[in-house]
């Protein structure tokens, strides 16, 4: 067991090592949104072990839990079984009926432990972890003799989404799970530069990200789960950004902003890029949001001056060839270049669809859902048999969007009807969300202090971007609003919120739920002001943002919308638990993705958590008299961050992907800042959780 060094931590919030390599330090570079755009407080004033496991009770008494989980074995290929593909555990399937859920687990008190904590009754176990063999022959890994062969065999770094696809028999599933980007501080021993990694080296982090398809078991009759034992591993694959070809779909594809010398048709993308949440569709394949892809691209200042402004809008440099700590892909793969490649950066920013049960399939890159900085995309089944998906983009002042299918769902898993289902998000009507507030402005006066009529809440509508290949926004056509999608919410007057990240719907109330995680630049300087829906200055701690379609329509053009939660220590008095007695609660701070279970409580995970204590995982009713009632399920790793999370259909299992553990500056593989799983040097990997006495999660 290695001992930890003594690194700087950055208080609780995200260290600089994760906004240097997830993000490309977006914080410390101009907002990209710099419209003048109204915002809401405008408009209302002119209209009115082999794991780290540990299991706390709510007194704080922390117990150590011994067990593990073996790695996986190396198979060989085998032929395809006959596999009938389920539908997803909660997507297109009808509301939820019975009473609302009520929490019945003893919330863990917040710490800063170099362990995965869950409370007392429950266990936990690494279902998989960084560098594990994914596709049969993989061979085992070694930190010091990483290659790009091996890696793309292997599963990926910073795993985010987790999704669990079941089998009809229950007890086997696919687990999909999203890469979203690479720390080589961290991976490659010896580590100095950025530059002075090898060609191999880079090549090797660009297999590691993307996606991994891998088949799971259930451990007996529990909630746990493991790698699947079985010598025939038909499903599982890797998907890279190095190698993986996926194809274009919808009004963009052939156009002139998509095409390159190696795709003069403008058709085939070669790989994803920091692949961050996503969602299960009702046919069974998941959904994959290219979020922060501009941190990959050099030669912005190379460019046409026509093309600069697009490029900026998106996070890219445009002043230098290099943008400060660039990781140079351009030395392995010239198209990371645009001022030779001038169109590769616009193939990325789209939602990618795998169907995973189908692993000769091309995965696909769906224009007809817009580019921008996806967070992922969810959806629901309208009353009318319309697919709504619902998105974010994950960047300061930027917007929510939905995307309404032209085509209806077939139901059933009849060859036909997935054949017709996967064609669903190839076509239809994109939107983005404009907000009204209904207290007066100066109620909203950027301390938190709710309005006089106890509620931060207002109307909305979904202004209308483009439908098939009819733009609605003058002087874009349907490519170009696709293509430069936050240019037409720009052009729309579209809200600017506090980094909307996941958006999803419950399919008990049909309600929408979406994470604002912070903003910290609101109302300061020149930034935009408050206004009811993003209503503190300097928010660091971030708000749920809950949607009501009206008339339950999720087809329809408005809706009401509310705050049900607004983050912090919940003595402050900026902090709102949606009516709840605040001494009850537990503290939450930067909320990322969202989830539900059966009995429609709302799961909250963070990254960020500026409140000094390690991030976690978090459920709460969202209905009745126990609504806002907010406890913590689980606290992650030292420096990690906690994305997911995944109920399983019997809420037997909550899966979470504990991304960079260890990520703190200064850390190295040789003198890490965490050595979970393993007590070597830190892996990222996904956790299940269970009820030791094989009950719901949660209740």
């Amino acid at each position: 067991m290695r001992f930890l060094p003594l690194l700087g931590h950055s208080g609780g919030s995200r260290d600089a090592m994760t906004c240097l390599y997830r993000c490309g330090n977006a914080c410390d570079h101009p907002v990209p949104n710099e419209t003048d755009n109204e915002y809401l407080g405008d408009v209302v004033s002119t209209s009115m072990s082999r794991r780290g496991v540990m299991r706390a009770g709510a007194a704080g008494a922390l117990v150590l839990g011994i067990s593990g989980t073996a790695a996986a074995t190396a198979v060989p290929a085998a032929a395809a079984p006959a596999e009938v593909p389920p539908g997803a555990p909660y997507a297109g399937k009808a509301p939820v009926k019975g009473r609302a859920g009520k929490i019945g687990f003893k919330p863990i008190p917040p710490n800063t432990l170099d362990s995965l904590v869950v409370p007392n009754g429950y266990d936990s176990s690494v279902v998989i972890r960084w560098g594990d063999a994914v596709v049969p022959g993989a061979p085992e890994f070694e930190i010091d003799k990483q290659t790009a062969k091996k890696q793309a065999m292997q599963f990926g770094y910073n795993n985010d989404f987790v999704g669990v696809l079941p089998f009809e028999d229950g007890d086997r599933a696919l687990l999909v799970v999203n890469h979203e980007y690479t720390n080589e501080n961290l991976m490659f021993p010896g580590f100095t530069t950025l530059d002075a990694l090898s060609v191999e080296q880079i090549k090797t982090a660009m297999a590691a990200h993307g996606l991994s398809v891998v088949e799971i078991e259930r451990a007996g009759k529990t909630g746990e789960w493991q790698v699947s034992r079985k010598k025939r591993l038909y499903f599982n694959k890797r998907i890279t950004a190095n190698e993986t070809v996926f194809r274009l779909t919808g009004p963009v594809v052939g156009t002139a902003a998509v095409k390159t010398a190696a795709d003069p048709k403008g058709q085939w993308v070669i790989g994803t890029l920091n692949n961050c949440a996503g969602g299960i569709t009702p046919w069974g394949t998941v959904l994959s949001g290219e979020e922060n892809f501009n941190q990959y691209f050099v030669g912005g200042d190379g460019v046409a001056e026509a093309d600069k402004p697009k490029l900026t809008r998106y996070g890219i440099s445009t002043t230098a060839r290099y943008p400060s700590d660039s990781r140079k892909w351009d030395r392995a793969q010239e198209r990371f270049d645009l001022a030779k490649h001038p169109n590769e950066a616009n193939r990325f920013g789209w939602i990618v669809e795998v169907d995973p049960f189908d692993p000769e399939s091309a995965p696909r890159k769906h224009t007809a859902m817009g580019r921008f900085k996806h967070e992922g995309a969810n959806v629901i089944v309208a009353r009318s048999g319309h697919v709504v998906a619902y998105m974010g983009d994950d960047e300061r002042f930027d917007y929510l969007y939905k995307f309404v299918s032209d085509k209806k769902l077939i139901k059933g898993n009849s060859p036909a009807a997935r054949k017709h289902n996967l064609t669903l998000l190839e076509s239809g009507t994109l939107y983005v969300a404009q907000l009204t507030g209904d207290s007066p402005a100066a109620e909203i006066d950027g301390t938190g202090k709710l309005p006089s009529d106890g509620e931060f809440d207002g109307t909305g509508k979904w202004i209308k971007l483009v439908s098939g290949n009819r733009s609605f926004v003058p002087g874009m056509t349907a490519a170009d609003v696709l293509t430069w999608t936050r240019q037409a919410g720009d052009a729309v007057k579209a809200t600017k919120m506090d980094r909307p990240e996941d958006v999803q719907p419950s399919l008990r109330t049909g309600k929408i739920y979406a994470a604002m995680t912070n903003n910290t630049n609101r109302a300061v300087g020149t930034n935009p002001g408050v206004d009811e829906a993003n209503p503190r200055a300097n928010n660091k701690h971030g708000h749920i943002f809950e949607i009501t379609e009206d008339k339950g329509d999720h087809t329809g053009e408005s809706f009401t919308w509310t705050l049900p939660i607004v983050c912090g220590d919940p003595a402050a008095a900026d902090t709102y638990f949606g009516g709840y007695d605040k001494t009850a609660v537990s503290p939450i701070s930067c909320p990322d993705n969202v989830a539900f279970d059966s009995a429609g409580n709302l799961w909250i995970s963070t990254d960020g958590n500026a409140l000094g204590t390690n991030d976690g995982l978090f459920a709460t009713p969202i209905e009745g008299s126990e609504r806002g009632h907010l406890r913590q399920f689980l606290t992650v790793p030292r420096g990690a961050e906690t994305c997911g999370p995944f109920i399983t259909e019997d809420d037997k299992s909550v899966f979470v992907a504990v991304q960079h553990p260890g990520e703190i500056s200064g850390a190295t593989v040789e003198k890490p800042a965490s050595t979970w799983p393993d007590g070597d040097y830190a892996k990222p990997g996904v956790v299940v959780s269970w009820r030791l006495d094989g009950g719901p999660i949660g209740s």
